[in-house]
């Protein structure tokens, strides 16, 4: 089977390049971008061969799996093009929804319970957890191309059939869980489900409506966390994203404490302070 665009997808607009293999996906948006690419391009492979995670950590991508990169090119708020993220965890949350058969995901989590929704759950800012274990990953990059444009790569990783074993924290495949699911039927699922959630997005203006859904989906509400901002260690119970999507607990000393980046673990691995 070939990658291909959800009928949805191409009545929106939106273009597919796909490749066998790429260094990154993210890395070749920009370039086209700069190149002179209006945008709506959906750039896909089942091999990456230098992808990249947060902070420039490395995101391996083995034959079979899927990375997959929108190109969006617009007079965007960069601050409100960051929401984007929570857009693409959603969207790829229920295209997984849409194509793997119920039964098959049962993991256990990272020191305790989430506390999320569903088979697939949202971990903030930037991962799609099957019941607590790492599935995929959520990458955002921008280049400003003019005084007024900018071009905003919205990537995402996913474990299809393989997951790397030599990290700290519980990570996972389709495969692995007995989802028979190829890279190419998951990114048409995928192309779907972004105008979806992108629809109700609508250039920020549903931003509400975006943080509702993705709370329903959101791992570890109400649950002890541990974020590592800055080389520091803040503990407390997760309450909640705020208006602008940034992460809020209320910490030991009963103190509200709101974060905009940083690394998060629950349950026994926040417990333990393994952040």
């Amino acid at each position: 089977m070939a990658f291909s665009l959800a009928p949805t997808s191409v009545a929106e607009g939106y273009r597919l390049e796909a490749h066998d293999s790429v260094g990154s996906t993210n890395a070749l948006a920009l370039e086209r971008a700069r190149d002179g690419d209006a945008g709506r391009l959906w750039i896909v492979s089942k091999k990456q061969e230098s992808g990249r995670g947060r902070r420039g950590r490395a995101w391996a991508t083995p034959e079979g799996n899927l990375a997959a990169t929108l190109l969006l090119v617009g007079d965007q708020d960069l601050k409100l093009a960051a929401t984007l993220g929570f857009v693409a965890g959603l969207a790829l949350a229920d295209a997984l929804e849409a194509v793997v058969p119920a039964g098959r995901i049962s993991v256990g989590p990272d020191g305790g319970s989430t506390g999320g929704n569903g088979r697939f759950e949202l971990k903030w800012p930037n991962d799609v957890l099957a019941s607590g274990a790492k599935l995929a990953g959520i990458l955002l990059e921008s280049n400003l191309l003019d005084t007024k444009r900018s071009a905003i790569a919205v990537g995402i990783g996913v474990n299809v059939v393989a997951h790397p074993e030599d990290v700290p924290y519980p990570a996972t495949s389709l495969k692995s869980l007995g989802a028979a699911i190829d890279a190419e039927a998951l990114f048409l699922a995928l192309s779907d489900a972004w105008t979806a959630n992108a629809r109700i997005w609508n250039d920020g203006r549903g931003l509400a409506a975006i943080r509702s859904k993705w709370l329903a989906r959101a791992a570890g509400v109400g649950s002890q966390v541990a974020v590592k901002v800055d080389g520091n260690v803040v503990r407390g119970i997760f309450e909640t994203i705020d208006e602008d999507c940034r992460f809020v607990i209320r910490g030991r000393d009963g103190a509200r404490v709101t974060i905009a980046a940083g690394d998060v673990h629950f349950g026994a691995v926040a417990s333990a302070g393994a952040a």
